[in-house]
C-alpha cells in the first residue's frame, strides 16, 4: 500500500516544521530509548555493578542503527513495545544483551523519553514565539502613532492607534512566552524509580545501599540533561505534568486565535491585510477575492490545540493508584499533536506578522465617518470657552447629530455632521478652530507613549535570550 492509500495526519504531511516532526518521530523516540539504556548502564557500571566497558561501547556503537522491521515483528509477537525494542537492541548488541534495561521498568524509557520530547519541543517553540513577538513589536513601533477607530462590541469607539492595538496582542504573547518558559523550566526527569516508584529493584541490585540508588538516579538524570528528577512517582510521572505543559500551549492557541480573528475583522474593513502572494488565488469562483487564508488556518488549528487540553485533564483524573495503562494510547496522540499544532500556528503567525499590510487612507476614511460624532464633546467645550452656554450647545449638537445619523442610516449617505456645524451660525465663534478640534491625533491619548514604554520595558527584555535566532524567516510550504 503506497502512502497515498492510507490516512496521513495533515499536521505532519501538510503543515509542521521538519524539526518538530522529527522531535516526535519514531526515530527520535527509539534512539532516545537506547540512549537512556546506555545512561543506565554507564551509571550502574560507575557505581560498581557488573557492567563492562565493552558492553557500554557496544551499546553506544548501535545507538542509532535501529532495525524497525525487526522491532515490528517482535512487537507483533510480544505485544509489548518496550520489550520488542529491548530484544531488537540486544540482537545487535549480543555482549551487552544481559545488562540492557537492568533493574528498569518500561516507564524508565517511556516516561523519561516523553519528558525529553516535551523539553525539546518547548526549545523548538520558544524561539519561534520570540520571532513572532519581535515582528509584531516592529509593527507596533512603526504604527505607534497612526490613529485608528477603536471598537468595543465591534461598534466604533474612542480612537486608538494601530500600534497600540498590536500591543494588546503582544501583551498576550508575552504572557505566553513567560508561561512556556516556566513550563519548560519546571519539567523534571522521572529518573530511575522502578515499577511502582519505590526503587526496590535498584535497592536490591545495590544490596540495600540507599546512597548508591540515589546516586544512580542523580547520575542518569544529569546525563539526560535535567537538573532535577521528581522525588516521588508512581510507575509514571504525575500526569498533571502533561496538563501543565499542554494548558500553556492551549492558552497560546487562544491568544493566536484572538489575534488572527482581529486581523480577519480588519481585513473585512480593508484596513489591514495578511500577506498575499502575487499568484495566490483567493477563490475558485470569485477572482477578485483576497481571503485571509493564513489567519483562517491559524484559527482553525488553534481551536484544535485548545480542544486537545481536554485529553490530559481527563487522563490525569482517571489514573488509578500507582498507574493504569489507559493513558498510553491517548498520550501518543495528544502530546505530539499539541506541540505539532503549536509549531504550525507559530510559524504561520510569523509569516503573517512579517508581511502585514496597512492601508492608512482607508483607516483615515473610516475615522472621518465617525469622528464628528466622537468630537461633539470637544466642540461643546470649545463653544463654552468661546462664551457659549453649555446646555444650549448640547441641544444644538444633539439635533444636528440626529439629523446626520439619519443621513447615514436611512439614506446611506456620508456623515455630514461637520458640514451642518459649519453651516449653523451658532458655531461661528469656533469655526476657525474646527480643524484642530477634529485632528485625530488629539483623540488617541497616550497611546504612542504607552507603546514605546511597553516595548522597552516589557517586550524587548523577553527577546534577549533569543537574539541569535531572531532573524530566521519562515517560508510557508505545503
Amino acid at each position: 500500500m503506497d502512502e497515498f492509500s492510507k490516512y496521513r495526519s495533515p499536521l505532519v504531511s501538510r503543515y509542521a516544521s521538519k524539526e518538530m516532526s522529527y522531535n516526535f518521530s519514531d526515530r527520535k523516540k527509539f534512539t532516545t530509548w537506547r540512549k537512556l539504556w546506555i545512561y543506565l548502564a554507564k551509571a550502574e557500571k560507575a557505581l560498581g555493578l557488573p557492567v563492562t566497558d565493552a558492553q557500554v561501547t557496544e551499546m553506544e556503537s548501535h545507538a542509532e542503527d535501529i532495525d524497525f522491521a525487526m522491532a515490528a515483528v517482535e512487537e507483533s509477537k510480544l505485544r509489548h513495545d518496550v520489550m520488542a525494542h529491548v530484544h531488537t537492541f540486544a540482537h545487535c548488541c549480543p555482549t551487552a544483551a544481559p545488562i540492557i534495561h537492568l533493574g528498569a521498568t518500561s516507564c524508565y524509557v517511556g516516561d523519561n523519553t516523553d519528558l525529553i520530547l516535551l523539553r525539546d519541543g518547548f526549545d523548538i517553540l520558544l524561539p519561534k514565539l520570540a520571532r513572532v513577538i519581535d515582528r509584531l513589536s516592529n509593527f507596533a513601533e512603526k504604527y505607534a502613532g497612526l490613529p485608528t477607530l477603536g471598537f468595543t462590541h465591534y461598534q466604533p469607539a474612542q480612537l486608538t492607534t494601530v500600534g497600540k492595538r498590536a500591543c494588546l496582542w503582544l501583551q498576550d504573547l508575552a504572557m505566553d512566552m513567560r508561561n512556556l518558559k516556566r513550563a519548560r523550566e519546571d519539567l523534571r526527569f522521572r529518573g530511575v524509580k522502578g515499577t511502582t516508584g519505590t526503587q526496590a529493584s535498584f535497592l536490591q541490585l545495590f544490596q540495600g545501599d540507599h546512597d548508591k540508588v540515589e546516586d544512580l538516579d542523580r547520575m542518569v538524570t544529569e546525563m539526560a540533561g535535567f537538573k532535577k528528577a521528581y522525588m516521588v512517582t508512581g510507575q509514571t510521572y504525575s500526569r498533571k505534568v502533561d496538563i501543565d505543559s499542554l494548558s500553556h500551549l492551549a492558552s497560546m492557541g487562544a491568544t493566536i486565535h484572538k489575534i488572527c480573528t482581529d486581523i480577519r475583522l480588519l481585513a473585512n474593513l480593508k484596513e489591514i491585510e495578511e500577506p498575499f502572494e502575487k499568484e495566490q488565488i483567493g477563490s475558485s469562483a470569485m477572482a477578485y477575492k483576497r481571503n485571509p487564508m493564513r489567519c483562517e488556518r491559524c484559527c482553525s488549528l488553534a481551536r484544535h490545540l485548545i480542544a486537545l487540553l481536554a485529553d490530559p485533564l481527563q487522563t490525569a483524573s482517571v489514573q488509578w493508584l500507582e498507574r493504569t495503562l489507559d493513558d498510553s494510547a491517548n498520550r501518543r496522540i495528544s502530546l505530539p499533536e499539541s506541540f505539532l499544532t503549536a509549531d504550525i500556528i507559530l510559524s504561520t503567525l510569523q509569516n503573517i506578522t512579517e508581511g502585514l499590510v496597512v492601508y492608512p487612507k482607508v483607516i483615515e476614511r473610516h475615522i472621518r465617518h465617525e469622528l464628528p460624532f466622537m468630537a461633539t464633546e470637544n466642540i461643546i467645550m470649545a463653544m463654552v470657552k468661546a462664551g457659549g452656554n453649555r446646555q444650549d450647545c448640547h441641544e444644538k449638537i444633539r439635533v444636528l447629530s440626529q439629523q446626520a445619523a439619519n443621513v447615514v442610516k436611512q439614506e446611506g449617505g456620508d456623515n455630514d455632521l461637520l458640514a451642518r456645524v459649519q453651516a449653523d451660525p451658532y458655531f461661528a465663534p469656533i469655526l476657525g478652530h474646527l480643524d484642530n478640534i477634529l485632528d485625530p491625533k488629539t483623540f488617541i491619548g497616550r497611546a504612542p507613549q504607552q507603546v514605546a514604554r511597553f516595548l522597552s520595558e516589557e517586550v524587548r527584555p523577553l527577546l534577549e535570550p533569543y537574539k541569535a535566532e531572531i532573524d530566521v524567516k519562515i517560508e510557508l510550504e505545503l
